[in-house]
């Protein structure tokens, strides 16, 4: 079987070989981009990149350079509340997607009374729940099965830094060390950088960082920058951080 460490390479129209299907009892297989379900049973590229699975996750997708973000259901996106309508927020992924309807009422205990005010140009932690092409994309912030906000909802203060679609998959993987070994935010917060800050990722190449700090969320933005625009080692990534935190004492 697969593992994120393997990765054929595969094509458009080639059907996957089962073999390469993370198998689990308990998960649920979980598609990510550059793959289509074809029932029953077949799995089919939409893009040319490598296969990447995770068997432990039960997840699989495929890698590939691009530019545009599309939606997938389940993503983590960072969006930009374009405006309000009766029922909705009209929101922005990207500069290349359809804008996408968040509920007023998709918030962690929010009622007509209690809803977040949001105006155009806030910033929303959020997770789509449909997309498909016939339709805009759906976002929630909090969960439709338990009504917890699970760390999404409107984010406040911080900036937000774009980097590549590939690096803010690798980041939310968990920063896994078989996808890429993207440790330059653990060493930002460790003994190396002892910086204080949070972070949200999105899967639409958006990272937003929030600190009590205006240097701290400088440094981190660069860091994120730097390690993502010159595909930087774990090593390179310590001398990195280390840079940066020295030349802003």
């Amino acid at each position: 079987m697969a593992t994120a460490n393997s990765r054929p390479t595969v094509l458009p129209g080639d059907e996957i070989d089962p073999s390469l299907i993370p198998q689990s009892k308990n998960k649920p297989l979980r598609l990510g981009p550059g793959l289509r379900h074809i029932p029953p049973n077949t799995i089919l590229p939409t893009v040319a990149g490598q296969l990447i699975t995770l068997p432990h996750k039960s997840s699989m997708w495929v890698e590939y350079n691009s530019n545009r973000y599309t939606p997938t259901a389940s993503d983590l996106i960072i969006g930009t509340i374009l405006r309000s309508g009766p029922d909705f927020y009209y929101v922005s992924l990207s500069p290349y997607t359809a804008s996408a309807t968040l509920p007023h009422l998709s918030f962690e205990g929010a009622t007509k009374k209690t809803r977040p005010q949001l105006v155009p140009g806030s910033l929303v932690y959020a997770r789509v729940t449909l997309a498909n092409k016939h339709m805009d994309p759906e976002l929630e912030c909090a969960s439709a099965s338990t009504g917890k906000a699970d760390g999404l909802g409107p984010l406040t203060g911080g900036m937000v830094f774009d980097v590549s679609l590939g690096f803010a998959r690798r980041l939310l993987m968990g920063r896994s060390r078989q996808e890429g070994k993207v440790e330059v935010l653990e060493l930002l917060g460790g003994d190396e950088g002892k910086l204080s800050f949070e972070t949200a990722v999105g899967r639409n190449g958006k990272v937003w960082v929030g600190s009590e700090n205006t240097k701290t969320v400088v440094i981190v933005g660069r860091a994120l920058k730097e390690t993502d625009e010159k595909g930087l080692g774990v090593e390179a990534q310590r001398k990195l951080v280390r840079r940066l935190v020295k030349e802003t004492r």
